[in-house]
């Protein structure tokens, strides 16, 4: 009995009563046991979920041309560090990648191998790990050159899609992306209204500080640049070199589509 408890415990992270009583209502069928606390962590993991979740951690996943990647939110940066969670993760990044859907709710009820649905699993994991979990994003490329970037400290992935070019410069964006965090692909993605409200504020900045309308035109023009040139990829100054921009970097490639997940963003 007492080999059992220890192994169910080692095995399932539960605590040593709910072991014993999982083992007696299992008539001491360890798999049963098993079965019956995985049951058991779905309900506490119910329990849990008004709980914040703002740690976690975000994998990606490639196969050839095909990448998804996936944020899961734990409750604490300790568990984040923990195998179990860090297998989970792993897990359904796999798994959006035969998913291939940005839809969140869909990948929450797609159907993993063991026939749990991907909500499902996250809940039990809940369960067994003692805090709240939440399958946060999910998106999925199809592109032509792929690649993936986790910083070290796994809060920030990022995945990017070059139109041709080669694999090395695909990372290389890759990288860029989880350091400068580009909020645009260019700048006909920037809402007309936010640059026509930023316009104002700078040019009305530009008067209360004594600069005629003609100057405060032109300064105001060339602040605008910079906010392009902050925000949006190509224009940004490139992280290996700053004396290129990322859009000379590449040259004739260009990049098709970028996708940037962090923690608490």
């Amino acid at each position: 009995m007492l080999e059992s408890i220890k192994k169910l415990r080692e095995l399932t992270g539960a605590g040593m009563m709910d072991v014993k009583k999982a083992l007696a209502d299992a008539g001491n069928d360890e798999e049963k046991a098993v079965a019956l606390l995985r049951e058991r962590g779905i309900v506490k993991a119910a329990k849990k979920s008004d709980r914040e979740a703002k740690e976690g951690l975000v994998r990606f996943a490639v196969d050839g041309s095909n990448a998804a990647i996936v944020e899961v939110n734990s409750e604490t940066d300790f568990v984040a560090r923990n195998a179990d969670f860090q297998a989970l993760v792993e897990r359904l990044a796999q798994a959006a990648l035969q998913a291939k859907t940005n839809s969140l709710e869909e990948f929450k009820q797609f159907k993993l191998e063991s026939g749990d649905t991907v909500e499902t699993a996250v809940a039990a994991a809940a369960g067994t790990i003692g805090e709240n979990l939440v399958l946060n994003r999910v998106a999925y490329l199809e592109g032509q050159n792929v690649a993936g970037y986790i910083h070290s400290n796994g809060k920030i992935g990022v995945l990017v899609d070059l139109a041709g070019g080669q694999e090395q410069q695909a990372k290389d964006v890759a990288l860029h992306v989880a350091a400068e965090r580009p909020q645009y692909l260019s700048r006909d993605e920037v809402n007309a209204e936010d640059i026509e409200k930023e316009r104002e504020i700078l040019t009305n900045k530009a008067i209360n500080e004594g600069k005629n309308p003609d100057l405060a035109a032109k300064i105001v023009n060339g602040q605008i640049g910079k906010f392009y040139e902050e925000r949006v990829l190509p224009e940004q100054k490139f992280v290996k070199d700053n004396s290129l921009t990322v859009g000379k970097y590449l040259g004739d490639t260009s990049i098709r589509r970028f996708v940037r997940f962090e923690i608490g963003s």
